[in-house]
């Protein structure tokens, strides 16, 4: 596709024989072109079905961004006709033209094929079939435009439309029934209309004293701010149009909220104008009031009566031929939206209205309304079958003279006024997909006549509204599975329940629900209880938990599926009827008295807790939504499983692996003891290095650091066995040599079990001139390095056989005494063998950190043996590490 633009001062081209007509009477062709052409754009599209819905785009921009928009709709749909005939049945690359002059629009479509004939000659009987392929387009332009007409070149065919914008006659525009004083919109006190102008980046540029009042800014602190960082946008996976898209689009209008000054959100509802200012930029006029007050500013736009006079044209068609002949725009919503402000306006009516059926036909849910009050809620649902309260005449034409005298035949009417109504199914391959109506506030307005005139219509659009229904959950689909997607990685990247019940409750608020609550069931037989709550007002979550507390949880239920729950709406509204009740809930009505369900969170065949979602006065859950909360409670009943799995099994790991470590370190008299105890793995306490100190008899303490080949549980239970045996022998009077020989057979006796053992076990006493007598045995562990105050290192053991290898053993023990000043080091091999590539700490590395540490303490002695360790390597250790530092005080430290 090419594009050009043309600023004013251009022409259009000179005319050429032509054939040309008119709706109702002709007029002079060169009233258009004597007209002064203010703007032109043009674009050519190649010979290809996409070109049509690119060629619709174009023309629809082009009018939306001169403020033609009440032109938009016809000049697409002729467009979309006349593009097709040349790129489709030409078979030619089309050229559009769009010419603004004044108030009016010119668009012509050329194509390359001035050969293929014009079929102005067949008879008025079969131009009228809008079925017909040949001669539609010009059908549409004599029954849409004011002028139109064709021209011939040797090389091109031109056909032209003119369009101009309807009479806008003073006095009333549309008028609402009357309506008992109980029904009016219901105000605060003085009505506030907030005005807000975005410029074209998305930034505020003006702010009224009324948006300071609705919402605490002052003018400066939101001049030059985004409005998407004021707006809590509405948001449902797979659908919707987002706040940036609609500042876009030429009118807006909907609900959504504005986050106060005090963080708290106010649900609005806004009226979006887009407008060029004097320099051509273009900019958004917002206006916001409560969303309770919305009657103030939602006007929805008459069309202006069909001319009935162009229909006494030979070949014109009927306007209702050409409603239901327009192509459906490209949105479930916005079809739905224009046919039921079309088919008010076709049988002059006061409100229209069309509701889908859900996918059993049991039930009709409201997508699309006109002229009706603001309280009639999408998605709202009332049964098909007849009876109090339902859509009885759903299956089949009906005419309603007078509802004062039937009251419940149509249950969306009841309230608003209107007396007379008609009422027709839309069905496709004979099963019911949804029901147009509309309605007049005077009895006796329709007869069979209307009826079948709106059946005619629905049997049009039929078709085109599943089609794009079924886009439309296709889209939705399509968002809940990234939705669900999503959901899960978070949900499986956490075990934590805490995390894992903030996660459910924040997935569900605001995309699925308006506030969520979850309960947990500890076991069978304990009672539910509220474990998380949110809302999407941060400012309302402390009343809503306070309101759920006060009522009974919901009955926890193993059948799957969505129940809805009335508890919640109900205490609400009794909360708001007795405020100066001492400790009342002051839980808003309008925020959590709508609808509330209930799903069950089952794993493993168990029900665990409900996840519990609410919505505020008057709005329903949609089935899609439902049904996505659904999926999403199965996922997270079992991520929920799975953290309380993981939690008692990590405090029962934890709770076994401290009781292997000592209680706690004794102080011994006259010497200096520390530390340091770091296992590999994480969340693990013990591994298979372990140390203990602990006193033997009065004077004697007992003192051994260990290694038990491997990491994990596996090598912690031999590490239980080695330290509980070697205090029970040490106290039952045995030397060093016979501990361990000892404990040797207890490590074999374990069988597949059993792990070899290196340990350094000894005895130490403190002696009355401040030094301290140490006897120690080295079985095949890192030998123990005494430090002297002058620097030197030296090893204070001899390396013997090491456990759980040998069922006969020899060993022998070694004194060693320790004098003032003197510091005892001993390590496991998670210390010497940290690597850093192929480099090594080793013995000499530990030496060599020892020989600097003279004079420091114990304490200070081990801190910087690990703080080596640490920066020898980068990695994460994946050995156990132990150090024990005893040392002697001198005179001086």
């Amino acid at each position: 596709m090419t594009t050009g633009l043309h600023l004013p001062g251009g022409h259009p081209r000179d005319p050429r024989p032509r054939q040309a007509g008119d709706r109702g009477a002709r007029h002079d062709e060169n009233r258009t072109r004597s007209s002064v052409i203010t703007a032109r754009a043009a674009a050519t599209f190649p010979p290809a079905s996409r070109s049509v819905a690119t060629a619709r785009s174009f023309v629809r921009d082009t009018l939306q961004g001169w403020g033609l928009t009440d032109l938009v709709d016809d000049a697409v749909v002729l467009t979309s006709e006349l593009v097709t005939n040349a790129v489709i049945h030409a078979g030619t690359a089309a050229e559009v033209q769009c010419l603004r002059s004044g108030d009016s629009v010119r668009v012509e479509v050329a194509d390359r094929y001035p050969e293929r004939e014009i079929p102005l000659q067949q008879s008025h009987a079969a131009l009228r079939s809008p079925d017909r392929e040949g001669g539609r387009g010009l059908q549409l332009c004599a029954a849409l435009a004011h002028r139109w007409g064709v021209e011939y070149t040797p090389t091109h065919k031109h056909v032209w439309f003119h369009l101009e914008l309807p009479d806008r006659p003073v006095g009333t525009r549309s008028a609402g029934p009357s309506l008992p004083t109980g029904l009016l919109p219901a105000s605060d006190g003085r009505i506030r209309v907030a005005v807000l102008q975005i410029d074209g980046t998305g930034t505020v540029h003006a702010w009224n004293e009324d948006a300071t009042a609705l919402f605490g800014y002052a003018t400066e602190q939101v001049i030059g701010k985004p409005l998407t960082d004021l707006a809590a946008w509405p948001h449902t996976p797979g659908t919707g149009t987002g706040v940036t898209e609609a500042l876009q689009l030429s009118r807006w209008e909907g609900s959504y909220g504005i986050r106060s000054a005090t963080g708290r959100v106010v649900p609005v509802y806004a009226s979006h104008l887009r407008v060029r200012d004097s320099e051509g930029e273009p900019f958004t006029v917002c206006l916001l009031v409560h969303d309770h007050e919305r009657a103030v500013i939602q006007t929805p736009l008459r069309s202006a009566a069909p001319d009935t006079t162009a229909t006494s044209e030979p070949g014109a068609a009927d306007p209702f031929e050409v409603f239901i002949g327009t192509p459906a725009p490209d949105d479930l919503d916005g079809l739905l939206q224009r046919t039921v402000e079309r088919a008010r306006d076709m049988l002059d009516a006061d409100a229209a209205f069309l509701l889908l059926a859900t996918d059993d036909e049991t039930e009709l849910e409201v997508r699309a309304s006109t002229g009706l009050p603001s309280a009639r809620q999408r998605f709202a649902r009332v049964p098909v079958e007849a009876g109090p309260g339902r859509y009885g005449s759903a299956r089949m034409p009906a005419v309603h003279e007078d509802l004062s005298v039937v009251p419940g035949a149509v249950p969306l009417l009841s309230g608003t006024g209107m007396r007379s109504v008609v009422t027709v199914p839309l069905k496709v391959e004979g099963r019911l997909t949804g029901s147009l109506g509309v309605a007049a506030e005077s009895p006796d307005r329709y007869s069979n006549e209307e009826a079948l005139r709106l059946q005619f219509a629905a049997d049009r659009i039929a078709l085109a509204v599943e089609s794009a229904r079924l886009g439309e959950l296709e889209r939705l689909r399509r968002g809940s599975l990234s939705f669900l997607v999503e959901a899960s990685d978070l949900l499986a990247g956490t075990l934590d329940r805490d995390q894992t019940l903030a996660l459910m409750a924040q997935m569900t608020v605001p995309t699925l629900a308006t506030w969520c609550a979850v309960y947990t069931i500890a076991d069978q037989s304990s009672d539910p209880q509220l474990s998380f709550v949110l809302h999407e007002d941060e400012d309302r979550i402390d009343a809503l938990k306070e309101l759920l507390a006060g009522i009974a949880a919901p009955e926890p239920v193993l059948a799957p599926g969505a129940r809805v729950w009335h508890a919640p709406g109900l205490a609400a509204r009794d909360a708001a009827q007795d405020l100066d009740r001492p400790g009342a809930p002051s839980a808003d009505g309008q925020a959590v008295g709508g609808e509330s369900v209930v799903l069950p969170l089952v794993a493993r065949n168990r029900v665990i807790g409900m996840l519990t979602l609410g919505r505020p006065a008057g709005d329903h859950f949609r089935q899609e939504v439902l049904e996505l909360a659904e999926d999403l409670s199965r996922r997270a009943a079992l991520a929920l499983d799975n953290a309380r799995l993981y939690s008692e099994r990590t405090a029962i790991s934890q709770s076994l692996q401290r009781s292997l470590l000592p209680p706690q370190t004794p102080e011994i008299p006259g010497v200096e003891v520390e530390v340091i105890y770091r296992a590999a793995g994480e969340g693990n306490e013990v591994g298979g290095d372990f140390y203990d100190l602990f006193p033997i008899r009065d004077g004697a303490y007992g003192f051994a650091i260990g290694d038990v080949c491997g990491t994990g549980p596996e090598a912690a239970a031999v590490t239980g066995l080695a330290r509980h045996a070697l205090r029970l022998l040490a106290r039952e009077g045995f030397g060093g040599p016979a501990v361990l020989e000892r404990l040797n057979t207890a490590i074999l006796d374990e069988g597949a079990r059993s792990r070899f053992l290196t340990l350094l076990y000894g005895e130490l006493w403190p002696q009355s001139d401040g030094s301290a007598l140490l006897k120690v045995v080295c079985a095949g562990h890192p030998l123990p390095l005494r430090l002297r105050p002058d620097g030197t290192v030296t090893a204070a053991a001899e390396s013997q056989p090491l456990l759980g290898v040998m069922e006969e053993l020899e060993l022998f023990e070694e004194t060693v005494t320790l004098d003032p000043g003197d510091v005892l080091l001993c390590v496991t091999d998670g210390i010497t063998e940290r690597r850093e590539g192929s480099r090594m700490l080793g013995d000499e590395g530990l030496t060599e950190v020892l020989a600097s540490s003279t004079g420091l303490t114990a304490g200070a002695v081990a801190a910087r043996v690990m703080r080596a360790v640490e920066r020898f390597a980068s990695s994460t250790p994946s050995d156990d590490m132990a150090i024990l530092a005893m040392r002697v005080p001198g005179l001086t430290v």
